[in-house]
């Protein structure tokens, strides 16, 4: 491996070189990361200490936040820091250590929001059967797959990516690591390489992503039967459910569902699925979910309360 692998570090070249476009994004994105863990720890804490956490949509909700925070800091405090600095370097191994961790929490991302699907499914169109169905034990054991699905579609990425041999440019036009950057540098025919990362990334994507589409289809159509008040209350939580998919999918199957190569428009729509669509996360739940909103209302304030009776 080391005989194939002249070069230590990768340049990033970055969003821009623009001074004033760099002092721009600085700002936009260190709001963005501090409002993404302020509203991730808010509603993990809010979860955690109230009743909503033995019902299973916040149970997977606690982990959906934790994966938003793991998967944006992957890449969004480097950003941050580049962004401040000269020249934008990374190690080669810090940024294999990226790459995995990047796909590896995406996934598991992605296997979450499949699995909240399928608990909004039983919960609607099962109703009577949802408390045995989604009972403690399958929880657990789903958020298991989830992690077990990010293994499976993460190892084989990084080994892909460590076999590549680097011996000229090592100049990434990004703002992370990520394989089809690494494939352009790489100083081999990476076609094979890059059609595999195609049908293991893309494919992820498209099919959870029609699944996703095909369970709602199903759940909207269930709810002919359902009462105004139930209809409302149904398509509130869905809502917020479906908008999160679509900031997440719509960007990630246009970035790998494609012939393996760069386009400029990728640092953009990379954006969406690294720091937009986890910063939007805690605001799309909170925001559309009234259970949310009372749950957080009762920690804080009893929180509060106790703190002032204390002084």
């Amino acid at each position: 491996m080391e005989r194939q692998r002249n070069i230590s570090e990768f340049v990033l070249l970055g969003l821009s070189y623009d001074q004033n476009v760099q002092i721009f994004c600085f700002v936009l994105f260190l709001f963005s990361y501090v409002a993404l863990l302020a509203g991730n720890l808010l509603i993990l804490v809010s979860i955690r200490c109230s009743p909503l956490f033995h019902q299973p949509m916040y149970y997977f909700l606690i982990h959906l936040s934790s994966m938003d925070i793991c998967y944006t800091s992957t890449v969004t405090p480097k950003l941050i820091a580049d962004l401040l600095g000269g020249t934008k370097t990374i190690s080669y191994g810090d940024c294999m250590l990226q790459v995995f961790a990047m796909h590896f929490f995406g996934s598991i991302e992605v296997f979450i929001l499949t699995v909240m699907a399928f608990d909004r499914y039983a919960a609607i169109c099962k109703p009577l059967h949802y408390m045995l169905t989604m009972n403690r034990t399958r929880c657990h054991l789903l958020v298991l797959a989830a992690w077990a699905g990010g293994v499976l579609h993460s190892l084989p990425q990084l080994m892909m990516t460590i076999q590549l041999p680097f011996c000229g440019p090592n100049e990434l036009d990004h703002y992370f690591c990520d394989i089809f950057p690494l494939l352009k540098v790489a100083c081999t025919d990476t076609y094979i390489t890059g059609v595999l990362v195609v049908a293991n990334s893309g494919m992820v994507a498209l099919v959870t992503f029609v699944v996703l589409f095909v369970s709602y289809v199903i759940i909207l159509f269930s709810l002919r039967h359902h009462s105004a008040e139930g209809r409302h209350k149904a398509l509130s939580t869905c809502g917020s459910h479906i908008t999160v998919v679509i900031l997440f999918f719509g960007p990630s199957i246009f970035a790998y569902l494609r012939p393996p190569t760069t386009f400029p428009e990728d640092k953009v729509f990379a954006l969406f699925y690294t720091i937009i669509a986890p910063m939007f996360n805690p605001l799309i739940y909170t925001l559309r979910n009234t259970e949310m909103k009372n749950a957080m209302r009762r920690v804080w304030c009893q929180t509060l309360f106790s703190k002032a009776a204390h002084s």
